[in-house]
């Protein structure tokens, strides 16, 4: 395996927008997230430490969202970045999950939510600006047109650079509708996207890449991995045994540890043994020659897995076996 002091992580270009950035991006989920015992998974010291080695290898796309760790997320990149150039990274971050509780305007992408939410995320960045702005889930309750034309506000004076959104395969023609008002209006429209996506979850394939496609939008996805799955933690034999907590839930068992994801994963080790690499960095490879996709996001709760998945862009498929991976799937996802 590369070791990621070997790793030099390339500039591609996010969709169709007129910016580059790393083809790899740092998820931080993680950072500051309670665990049921009540531990923090990952501290400031480790979130520090994670941010250096990706630095290190060149990395310059950082995502996070203003409820990570309760604003810690942010608040420690904002802290990380105070000795470094602000302008050498793209930082992407999220809004939508309500946080005062008994308020409902607090939540959703309604104006007030919206220009407040900016507001704080921005301070806790200590910075002027996001390069990237998601919505994080759709809102049915907000009229799309209000929505649009106050993100449209934020790109123009300043604050936001582009505007993305995120988990919404299921409402392609929303993000097609809200670019339509956009254009018809002269605003800025979605450029960017962030859904699922992985050799096991092939949801999106289909009407939510053609829209990405036609639209030129940037697909980043998110858990290329399946939750730890396309690592090889987990084996038909041992079953629920991995180290992953998503191992505890029976919902993980019943979406990822079927038969049909196996012989996907039986596939993907013969690949990942013929050119020398790990599953995972198979796996994450796979995503990175998929016509459409900029920059899968890795997290990781080590400086190991972390160094493991930015070793991914040094792993060169060829077109056979990017094509047997693609297939192994099968059914309506065969050949897309």
């Amino acid at each position: 395996m590369s070791e990621a002091t070997d790793v030099d992580l390339d500039f591609v270009r996010l969709g169709e927008t007129g910016i580059q950035t790393s083809e790899l991006q740092f998820g931080t989920w993680r950072f500051g997230k309670e665990t049921e015992e009540g531990n923090v998974e990952i501290d400031e010291e480790r979130a520090h430490e994670l941010l250096d080695t990706y630095d290190e290898a060149g990395g310059r796309y950082i995502d996070t969202a203003d409820v990570y760790g309760g604003g810690d997320s942010e608040r420690w990149i904002g802290d990380w970045l105070t000795d470094r150039d602000r302008e050498r990274y793209t930082i992407a971050s999220k809004i939508y999950w309500q946080i005062r509780d008994g308020d409902p305007n607090s939540r959703g992408t309604n104006r007030k939510n919206i220009r407040h939410r900016i507001d704080a995320l921005l301070d806790r960045l200590d910075t002027d600006y996001v390069d990237v702005l998601y919505i994080h889930r759709w809102d049915d309750q907000t009229p799309t047109r209000e929505m649009m034309k106050t993100l449209n506000g934020l790109v123009e004076d300043g604050t936001v650079h582009y505007l993305g959104a995120s988990t919404l395969r299921p409402n392609a023609w929303k993000v097609a509708k809200a670019n339509e008002i956009a254009r018809e209006n002269g605003w800025e429209p979605f450029t960017v996207s962030q859904p699922r996506y992985n050799l096991v979850d092939r949801e999106i394939e289909g009407d939510y890449l053609e829209m990405t496609r036609s639209y030129g939008m940037a697909v980043c996805p998110w858990s290329p991995l399946g939750q730890g799955f396309l690592t090889g933690k987990y084996s038909r034999e041992d079953g629920l045994t991995g180290e992953s907590r998503a191992a505890e839930s029976s919902q993980f068992e019943d979406a990822y540890l079927t038969d049909e994801n196996f012989q996907v994963h039986d596939e993907l080790d013969a690949v990942a043994d013929e050119v020398g690499a790990t599953p995972a960095q198979t796996a994450l490879a796979w995503l990175m020659h998929r016509d459409g996709v900029s920059a899968p996001i890795v997290g990781a709760r080590t400086i190991e897995q972390l160094e493991e998945n930015l070793a991914a862009a040094t792993v060169d498929l060829s077109n056979e076996q990017v094509d047997r991976l693609t297939e192994a799937k099968g059914g309506p996802y065969a050949g897309l």
